[in-house]
């Protein structure tokens, strides 16, 4: 993956890269671009000539669906064998068993490419934005319609839409990570770099893909899509996404019984070959065996189930960017979040101000709005946090005093210093500096506290309020420094409330019925999160600052965070070391935040979640977006990914018990009979039937013990429900064969004809069985489209014999007192299957061992390039 980095950052000069050797006004000439931007009759023009700003397209393409079904080695040989078989006269065999895989192939495409679609209208949904000046306004536009010459504008926590040549900067510092692999935030302005400089020496440019960590600016789009030193990574890693831990699981799965059908068909081939059996009718037979045992349509109910999946998490209002991430949902079994929104209401309400050293409440209010990430003399600001807007919102004679300052400079709120400062002057009289921000980071900078400071700062903790220190000193200078923000005189806390959220702890509790333990990462205070958890009912076993975080080494750290509930005062950095350590102990971790701080975390989560109105990059990090910040729709996302697991797993568990039993059956009656038990067209109905009835299995309900606890893929436990179901299909079918010869004198047609019928009986009517682990019927009910599907496929199975096909599908019809012994057959079977399922679930299904899990540089490529892909066509 570095490889593919460092070859498309050193590879040919890029246009961001000329643009940086250039002055801010020689590149805005050469764009054709005034500082006013664009007007929408250009941008609409260049947009048409340039092409969307998009690394990937996202459509569903049938070729890619349809490859995807006959990619089989086995489906192919299976084909030509039946080619090369009508050539030499076994023509009505021949065209059956190409008509059967026909229609077998056209099941998967349809669902499959079903699925495809309800993907593409998912991603449609999931839009992004930048900000741009185009005719001297700003505005929002998508980011794929974004052109060179666009004038962007750039904040905190914006995930950079283009490369461009900055030509504002205050402050600004831009992760570059995802580009240069630099871990350390590069400070930006606009002065032009030497000619030929690297990409990580590009000072004056913001590139696109990364990320706004500090300050702000303005830059004109240089290079777009695949041009842009970011676009062409994410080309030269190609659009295949990196595997969920589901899909790893499925693809373990499907390996394993490939290495079961390819050994049974080799032992019946060299069998027959041994025997003297014709060559050509031992090769279809053994390749017929080979599809039989092969859940052919396993793509299409996984598709199904997930699209179905997707389509209930919309109603609830949760947007998964990518199908299969609904498995890992339900994986989930630990979730860190963060408190304001989730737990908290989120709106942040100003309490009070708590004024020191003789200032006055509302001077006190005026120096907090004094320090806003805005001007306050703006009259409407935008881009003011919670907190700031719940302070202009207060007193609407602090707002109008606030105006007549005149901001001189100022250092935005970052997460690593956790405070802001402004250089502000009012009229006729000397500049001051002003600081406010988180009390820990405040009061180290003081010379001069109250004495009173340290109880006050209690009393608001234990009151449960957020409190922001505010401070001061003369400046009398025109620019902030360096040392500014040091020497100061404490001026007092502001005071700011966020009650507990109502139904908060319901949610916790419904959570902790699904067996996702919840801890706290915030910002606030100790003090503030034991209150919340308190209030909400829920015991904490204990807090981990920051300081403490980072003083601990990885080892030490993965047992402080197993054991505590709340972890205090973290930067950004510090959660991703939570998050990384929790994942240590093979924990499925879920990470919900919604701001800059909280990218690190969801990348490295086993599952980000964010919310609509987050900043770009969590969104961009994020695999789960919630349109109502919410614990209890997460919980809904929860229970869907556990019952399309659930739904997935009793398809597989069919196909490895009693479809492996009958195609073990045919393989043994294929040596030791002097005919073919089955034909292979015969095999393949079979196996179409079969298939066709568990495409209803999506639909099926869930009994709510399968959804108390995350499971997981465990081939080793798939391999033991193969042997111990396997053989007592088995037995049944030896059980048939002994009623045919013995009973019936029946002659192969009959045999054939006796035997489809009690294989496709007992093939399909287990899922009832295998669906649930309670009693069927009595205790756990299927869906009505499941239950009807099945005994539809069984009733067609009886049908066949008697059908006007049956000559040339080589059935013959079977008298009466077969199906009264097939019925008393099937009804031993199905209790047998029975009391052995209740000994498997006790004794051997076991539990896989927790595995560490992993976050390669390709996922998080894979994650920031979503954002740049085009609409489908059925968005227009």
């Amino acid at each position: 993956m570095i490889e593919a980095r460092e070859a498309a950052v050193d590879g040919e000069a890029g246009a961001v890269r000329s643009a940086a050797a250039l002055d801010a006004a020689a590149v805005l000439s050469a764009q054709g671009v005034s500082a006013a931007g664009l007007t929408d009759e250009e941008a609409a023009r260049r947009l048409a000539a340039a092409g969307p700003n998009a690394v990937h397209g996202h459509r569903a393409r049938p070729g890619r669906v349809l490859g995807r079904q006959v990619r089989s080695p086995i489906l192919l040989l299976l084909f030509a064998t039946a080619l090369v078989s009508a050539f030499v006269g076994q023509g009505v065999e021949a065209v059956i068993i190409a008509v059967i895989l026909v229609v077998s192939v056209g099941l998967g495409f349809v669902n499959e490419f079903r699925a495809e679609i309800a993907a593409d209208a998912l991603h449609d949904r999931l839009r992004h934005t930048a900000v741009v000046i185009r005719g001297g306004v700003r505005r929002s536009v998508d980011v794929t319609e974004l052109v060179p010459g666009d004038i962007v504008a750039l904040a905190v926590g914006t995930v950079v839409p283009a490369d461009l040549r900055l030509i504002e900067s205050t402050a600004l510092e831009c992760d570059e990570s995802i580009v240069t692999g630099e871990a350390r935030a590069a400070a930006k302005g606009v002065a032009p770099v030497v000619a030929g400089s690297g990409i990580g020496d590009l000072g004056c440019c913001a590139l696109m893909g990364t990320v706004v960590h500090a300050g702000s600016g303005l830059g004109v789009v240089v290079a777009t899509g695949a041009d842009a030193e970011f676009g062409r990574i994410a080309v030269g890693l190609g659009t295949q996404e990196p595997q969920t831990e589901f899909q790893r699981g499925l693809a373990g799965f499907s390996v394993f019984l490939l290495i079961v059908a390819l050994i049974l068909t080799s032992v019946i081939f060299v069998a027959a070959m041994l025997l003297g059996r014709p060559f050509l009718e031992s090769l279809l037979f053994s390749l017929a065996i080979a599809v039989g045992i092969t859940p052919q349509l396993l793509p299409a109910v996984v598709s199904t189930s997930l699209a179905s999946g997707s389509r209930a998490l919309a109603k609830r209002r949760v947007l998964v960017k990518r199908m299969v991430c609904i498995e890992d949902l339900g994986d989930l079994d630990l979730l860190v979040t963060d408190k304001t929104g989730t737990l908290t209401t989120g709106d942040i309400v100003f309490d009070r101000a708590v004024p020191l050293d003789g200032v006055a409440a509302d001077e006190l209010m005026l120096l907090g709005l004094l320090a806003a990430d805005a001007d306050p003399a703006d009259p409407s600001p935008v881009g003011l946090n919670a907190l700031d807007a719940a302070l202009w919102e207060t007193d609407p004679a602090v707002r109008v005093r606030a105006g007549a300052y005149r901001r001189i400079d100022a250092r935005p709120f970052d997460h690593d210093r956790r405070r802001a400062a402004a250089l502000v002057a009012a009229t006729g009289s000397a500049s001051i500096v002003v600081v406010k921000g988180a009390p820990e980071s405040v009061l180290p900078a003081c010379t001069r506290v109250d004495p009173d400071a340290t109880s006050a700062l209690e009393a608001l903790y234990a009151e449960g309020a957020r409190a922001i220190a505010v401070a001061t000193r003369d400046s009398g200078r025109e620019t902030l420094g360096s040392d500014d923000e040091s020497g100061l005189t404490l001026r007092g806390f502001l005071a700011f409330t966020d009650g507990v959220k109502p139904g908060a702890d319901r949610s916790l509790a419904r959570l902790a019925e699904l067996g996702v333990e919840v801890k706290i990462a915030t910002g606030d205070s100790a003090v503030v999160a034991e209150r919340v958890m308190a209030a909400l009912g829920v015991a904490s076993r204990g807090t981990l600052t920051g300081e403490q975080v980072e003083s601990l080494g990885d080892a030490p750290l993965v047992e402080a965070a197993r054991d505590a509930s709340i972890f205090a005062r973290v930067s950004p950095e510090q959660k991703a070391r939570v998050i990384r350590a929790l994942r240590k102990k093979g924990r499925a971790v879920g990470f919900l935040g919604d701001g800059v701080n909280d990218a690190l975390a969801l990348h490295r989560a086993d599952i980000g979640i964010s919310v609509d109105s987050a900043v770009d990059v969590a969104k961009d990090a994020a695999d789960v977006l919630l349109l109502d910040k919410d614990l209890d729709v997460l919980a809904d996302g929860v229970i869907e990914g556990r019952r399309v697991f659930a739904n997935t797993i009793k398809y597989v568990l069919m196909g490895t018990s009693s479809n492996f039993g009958n195609m073990f059956s045919a393989s043994i009656a294929s040596i030791i009979l002097p005919f073919l038990p089955m034909l292979p067209g015969q095999i393949l109905l079979n196996n179409l039937l079969y298939d066709t009835g568990q495409l209803a299995i999506p639909t099926d309900h869930v009994d709510p013990e399968q959804l108390r606890a995350p499971s997981h893929w465990d081939i080793g436990a798939i391999r033991r429900f193969m042997l111990l179901f396997g053989p007592i299909s088995s037995v049944f079918d030896f059980a048939t064969f002994g009623l045919m010869l013995f009973a019936f004198q029946a002659a192969p047609p009959e045999f054939r004809s006796g035997w489809f019928i009690e294989s496709i009986a007992t093939q399909t009517l287990i899922v009832f069985a295998i669906r649930t682990r309670r009693v069927p019927f009595l205790r756990s009910r299927p869906s009505l489209p499941l239950a009807l599907s099945v005994l539809a496929v069984v009733a067609i199975g009886a049908w066949l014999p008697y059908s006007p096909m049956a000559g040339l599908l080589g059935f013959t019809a079977l008298p009466l007192p077969f199906f009264l012994a097939l019925v008393a057959l099937v009804i031993a079977y199905l209790v047998l299957v029975e009391a052995a399922k209740l000994w498997y679930w006790a004794r051997l299904s076991g539990a896989p061992a927790p595995k560490r899990r992993t976050r390669a540089y390709r996922h998080r490529v894979a994650r920031r390039a979503s954002r740049f892909t085009t609409l489908s066509p059925r968005a227009h």
